[in-house]
């Protein structure tokens, strides 16, 4: 018999379910997806290799931050380097001075 687990309102709610009473293990797997809690965060590894790593806010709000974002680009099947992006025109309003 599988045990029940509680539904996520949120990907915060994962941190949550590992820390009170080890509801979950700290690694594992949920459908196509591998996941690894660590310190504030997670990192899910879809089968087809692609990598979202995210930290958490004390409010649940989900942080992602220019090293997350390179390596989701580059674990695309066809990768993308963020760091190698040095404009992206009018839709990006303020990023494109950089």
């Amino acid at each position: 018999m599988r045990a029940a687990i509680p539904s996520l309102e949120r990907l915060a709610d994962v941190l949550g379910l590992v820390r009170s009473h080890r509801i979950i293990n700290r690694s594992g797997r949920v459908g196509t997806y591998s996941y690894s809690v660590q310190g504030a965060g997670c990192r899910f590894v879809s089968d087809d290799g692609i990598e979202v790593d995210v930290d958490f806010a004390s409010d649940g709000s989900e942080i992602f931050d220019l090293w997350r974002l390179r390596w989701y680009g580059l674990s695309l099947p066809e990768p993308l380097d963020v760091t190698e992006i040095r404009t992206c025109g009018p839709p990006c309003g303020p990023f494109n001075r950089y």
